[in-house]
């Protein structure tokens, strides 16, 4: 893929002026021109998990925000979008030992931090909101692609084949 055609957006905690409109209003204004593609390091699903878990979000707000996220994501297929949505799992034992690598890795260590630590507590919190999300966002327009990632090699494979099959059956489609 060419640089110039796609950009990474990271998603961090919202700004004032983000939390001054609706949730989704950031991610509306960033999106990419037609023929671009962007890829969310997280997304708007921060507001039915992480928002959830941690208690940023009330329940009737983010229990309000699948039929939200549906109808976002519905208007963005029906105007050309090709959406991919990955769910990336790893069970508790690995995301352990990567977080000793990286604590061993000098230019890696800044990317983890105790709020990653605390979280693991949370496990269990954090899988319910994930399966959750699943059972109410996966739908015949946008739907979940769950892919095992214990083997990171096999997990990068397995999502750039995904993408790849998607985007042609995309340009088939166009004709």
């Amino acid at each position: 893929m060419d640089v110039q055609d796609y950009r990474v957006m990271p998603v961090a905690a919202p700004t004032p002026e983000e939390l001054a409109h609706h949730y989704l209003w950031r991610f509306w204004r960033r999106l990419p021109q037609a023929g671009r593609m962007f890829i969310c390091d997280r997304s708007w699903y921060g507001r039915v998990l992480v928002e959830r878990v941690e208690g940023f979000a009330q329940e009737h707000e983010w229990g309000r925000a699948y039929e939200e996220i549906n109808n976002f994501e519905e208007q963005l297929v029906e105007n050309g979008m090709v959406m991919l949505k990955f769910w990336l799992q790893i069970d508790p034992d690995t995301q352990l030992e990567r977080f000793a690598a990286r604590e061993q890795t000098p230019f890696k260590k800044y990317k983890l931090t105790e709020e990653d630590h605390r979280n693991r507590e949370k496990w269990p919190l954090y899988e319910a909101a994930v399966e959750d999300m699943v059972a109410r966002t996966s739908t015949d327009v946008a739907r979940w692609h769950l892919i095992p990632s214990n083997d990171k090699r096999y997990a990068r494979v397995r999502v750039l084949e995904t993408v790849c099959d998607a985007l042609e059956a995309a340009l088939r489609e166009r004709g």
